[in-house]
């Protein structure tokens, strides 16, 4: 399960190298336009407001059920993956529905949204009145702070079972690499099986090809791991 980032992008046909990396391991690729994606109408995109973590997973566990039903998957070598709010997508699933996923990596996802929420500059706060607050909750409200950190994998990082990967740039900005390292120490401190790459000079996206390189020997046998699939030395 290859998830986007956004939520507001979508997932389109054309050549992405990233899923052509995945599919040339071995791998069966699933990209999932779910509720909040955007190219499919208001109605579809205004469907995810409060589904964070909820409906908006649903519609992956779906796409993902539609896939074994039709053998295309074992559902027992699955794993899910994605950056952004992808990463956060990959951490729910993990959290929220641990006996789906054989595996799961996030790349600069968040798993705190209360966190995310508090992180933005001030002067910015107002511009993201109909995204961030009005999808995830206004973390100034109680009652909407409480639904956001329940909707937040950190709080449910003990229910995790699946080896995790974490990806992040320690300058990113939109989503605080602590959004990884609390993942990574919570873990840890149960014995866990997580791994954790952190890059020093990147932010939200690697940047540098040297960093991509690393990025994707080490997603490549994360999965070869877990999953059974090829890595570059056998591709």
């Amino acid at each position: 399960m290859l998830l986007h980032g956004g939520p507001w992008y979508r997932d389109s046909w054309g050549y992405d190298p990233e899923v052509q990396l995945l599919a040339n391991r071995g791998y069966a690729v699933l990209q999932v336009d779910f509720r909040g994606s955007t190219g499919y109408g208001k109605a579809h995109t205004q469907a995810a407001i409060g589904q964070f973590a909820g409906r908006m997973h649903d519609d992956v566990i779906d796409a993902l059920d539609w896939a074994i039903a039709q053998g295309y998957t074992d559902r027992d070598r699955v794993a899910i993956y994605g950056s952004s709010y992808g990463g956060y997508a990959a951490l729910v699933g993990a959290a929220f529905t641990p006996h789906r996923f054989a595996a799961a990596i996030s790349y600069t996802g968040m798993s705190d949204l209360v966190d995310l929420s508090a992180r933005i500059v001030p002067f910015a706060r107002r511009m993201l009145v109909n995204s961030y607050v009005r999808y995830m909750g206004d973390p100034d409200i109680p009652e909407q702070e409480a639904d956001m950190l329940a909707r937040s994998p950190i709080t449910r990082v003990d229910d995790i079972t699946a080896p995790v990967l974490l990806i992040h740039g320690a300058n990113d900005l939109r989503v605080h690499r602590s959004n990884s390292d609390r993942v990574v120490e919570a873990l840890r401190a149960r014995g866990a099986e997580v791994e954790y790459l952190l890059n020093e000079r990147e932010g939200h996206w690697f940047i540098n090809p040297d960093s991509n390189i690393e990025l994707y020997r080490t997603l490549e046998r994360f999965l070869a791991r877990h999953l059974g699939g090829r890595t570059t030395a056998e591709a």
